[in-house]
């Protein structure tokens, strides 16, 4: 009595219905883990580059775990035992990543779900599960990579995904007939995606993202600079941008693409003094320059999280959206948190603020009192020993010339007078320590002077007539302020090492300093490889990932939408759709009706056959009909057995329509045969 009164419990019932449906859920046939594993295995690869390497290694080992469980077909692990092992895996994406909310922590903890998911794995609700989520993860990758490879990648583990479905759902399959039909599904959805790609208005930001990790991982040129600040840009081989010009690019010691300016100086950071106390009524830039002698081109700038612009120094047309600072920098409305393209014209030869404000020119001169005192003492006698500025800087560059100075990635690090250990003690440094020590003692010599950094060179593809700049090209250079002339750009780098300038970092620098592989390469054959595929990049990044709202009305114009609006769009998105869509339906009935004809006479022959006392089952193939026939029926035998080779050929192989005039007449002659029995 007791047992009856707990069974009317309102939990005991729901416990009981929960535990009924879970039994009667279909388990998952053996045959298909393998395919699971290989979804997991597949949706989580790319991201080992960029996990951390314990998360890696764990998840790479459950998955061979559950996968010598399958080939042993021993059990599972307990429920509780994966209960720790979620709790310990969750706790160790929250210590490394600090959170357990946000793009990157979000990642890791999907990567470890999905290689702890098959050691649950009984039903085929959980493989749905594993599907479900390896589609979600494909999204992911692109947080990292946007390039070709990774989208070949993610469209192959798609198929994938797919043929898992129809794995699961269809049973024992060749796996070629599995693959086949994925790749048919796939093909079919791909105008569905060519339609929306060009039509569906373009949104400018992430479609998810934390606030605070939305835009993490942008790389580019600091907003500040001391000895060593571009160690990190020049180790790496990434684009910072690519320039399309519309005639012939200039030379490469032309090739100065200026970024922010450093004025102010503590003795050891050089910092940006007039972009973080601007002024309303500054005095706009004067660039003067020889009529015509501009040189038009397009920068297709990767995102660095900041507001300045890459332009070739110096630029007289700017994009829409962008203003010139009074100190020359390009600064656009909005940081560049995406890849964009922005047209310019600059000019080789100019004279730029040939009369500066004088608070500008005041800040040029600023010197920390204390540090440096021997390149002060330097300075001051050549300012008592020339009166030209012109000759104070030659006589700087010459030292820098003649003198025993190395350029180099690694140089030793430098005390609290970090001018003075490197003029007469290291003399050892990068572009950053030249130009540094340089305007300090220009500054010192009265001369007012100042840091720019930016890129410098570039390397030409001669597929597609395009410059790419890399991080590793970030260069420091100085500019000078002379009394009639305005402000004069001097690269003390070019008087150390010439063949920076010229030639490129991978010449000028020693074989013991690490450069990435990719500018190590002096192979012809691997060259021009590596030019075709950045081409093919290039094409990617311009078309495909840099399709925003102004290539976007761009295409739209060609094909004659002069001014694309939304509902415009709308229309023909609609109107696009439906035509591929009534496509592939006239396709599938297409295929259909020929299928059915087949069908049609197949069934024809076997409600013939049933009236001879042979009926089918609803699982029997034509040949194992024919093979029960022959035991049952030995004198129509023959007969069922040439009907079962024609039908097999127009359904399993490439039937012909003899084969389908010669199945009708074998259910014809049957029915003749059956008659004739009748009439007996």
């Amino acid at each position: 009595m007791l047992e009856s009164w707990r069974s009317r419990l309102p939990w005991r019932r729901r416990a009981a219905a929960a535990a009924s449906q879970f039994q009667s859920r279909p388990l998952l046939e053996r045959g298909v883990v393998p395919w699971l594993l290989a979804v997991a295995l597949a949706t989580t690869l790319p991201h080992a580059a960029y996990l951390p390497a314990w998360l890696s290694f764990i998840s790479g080992v459950m998955l061979l775990a559950r996968v010598w469980l399958w080939l042993r077909n021993d059990r599972l692990p307990r429920r509780w035992i994966l209960v720790l092992v979620v709790f310990a895996g969750t706790a160790g994406i929250a210590w490394q990543y600090r959170a357990l909310f946000g793009r990157d922590p979000g990642i890791a903890l999907l990567v470890f779900f999905m290689a702890l998911k098959p050691m649950e794995m009984v039903s085929r609700r959980d493989a749905l599960v594993i599907v479900m989520l390896g589609f979600f993860l494909l999204l992911t990758h692109y947080f990292n990579s946007e390039d070709i490879a990774i989208g070949a990648w993610l469209l192959v583990s798609a198929t994938l995904l797919t043929a898992v479905l129809l794995r699961i759902y269809g049973g024992v399959q060749p796996i070629r007939g599995v693959f086949r039909y994925s790749a048919v599904l796939i093909a079919q959805s791909l105008p569905f995606m060519l339609i929306l790609f060009l039509l569906f208005p373009r949104v400018q930001g992430p479609l998810w993202g934390m606030p605070r990790d939305t835009y993490t991982g942008l790389s580019g040129l600091p907003d500040q600079m001391s000895p060593g600040f571009m160690d990190n840009l020049i180790l790496s081989g990434t684009v910072a941008f690519r320039v399309q010009f519309a005639d012939d690019a200039p030379d490469r010691s032309q090739l100065y693409w200026r970024g922010p300016m450093f004025d102010s100086y503590d003795g050891k950071t050089w910092r940006t003094h007039y972009m973080s106390a601007p002024r309303a009524n500054s005095k706009p830039a004067v660039i003067e320059a020889p009529e015509n002698a501009g040189i038009d081109y397009t920068i297709t700038l990767e995102a660095h999280n900041r507001r300045w612009l890459l332009a070739l120094d110096m630029p007289t047309r700017l994009p829409p959206e962008a203003t010139l600072a009074p100190t020359f920098e390009v600064l656009a409305n909005r940081p560049v948190r995406f890849r964009e393209r922005f047209s310019f014209r600059s000019v080789p030869d100019y004279v730029a603020n040939r009369e500066e404000e004088p608070r500008i020119l005041r800040q040029a001169l600023s010197l920390p009192r204390k540090p440096n005192p021997r390149a002060r003492e330097l300075a001051d006698s050549w300012r008592r020993e020339f009166a030209d500025p012109e000759r104070i800087s030659a006589e700087a560059l010459r030292l820098f010339r003649q003198e025993k100075f190395f350029y180099t990635l690694h140089p030793p690090v430098l005390g609290p007078n970090a001018v003075d250990d490197f003029l007469f003690g290291a003399r050892r440094g990068f572009c950053e320590h030249y130009a540094s020590a340089y305007v300090v003692l220009m500054r010192a010599a009265g001369i007012p002077a100042r840091v720019v950094t930016g890129y410098q060179g570039g390397e030409f593809n001669p597929v597609d007539g395009s410059l790419t700049v890399r991080q590793s090209d970030a260069h420091a250079w100085a500019e000078i302020w002379l009394e009639g002339q305005g402000w004069r750009r001097v690269d003390p780098t070019a008087a150390v090492a010439p063949s920076r300038i010229e030639y490129g970092i991978e010449v000028a620098l020693p074989e013991s300093d690490s450069l990435p592989m990719l500018m190590r390469f002096d192979s012809n054959w691997m060259m021009s490889l590596r030019f075709r595929w950045e081409a093919v990049n290039n094409a990617w990044d311009q078309w495909v990932l840099g399709y925003n709202s102004e290539r976007q009305r761009e295409t739209l114009s060609r094909l004659g939408m002069a001014n694309p609006d939304w509902q415009g769009m709308a229309s023909l998105m609609v109107l696009a759709s439906g035509i591929v869509l009534l496509s592939i339906v006239c396709w599938t009935l297409a295929r259909r009706a020929k299928s059915s004809a087949e069908t049609r006479a197949w069934r024809r022959f076997c409600a013939r056959l049933e009236r001879s006392g042979i009926r089918r089952a609803p699982w029997e193939g034509p040949f194992d009909l024919a093979a029960r026939a022959a035991r049952e029926r030995p004198d129509i035998a023959p007969l069922v057995c040439r009907a079962a080779g024609h039908f097999a050929e127009l359904r399993y192989g490439a039937g012909q329509p003899e084969h389908l005039r010669a199945l009708r007449a074998c259910a014809r002659e049957l029915g003749f045969r059956g008659r004739r029995t009748e009439d007996r």
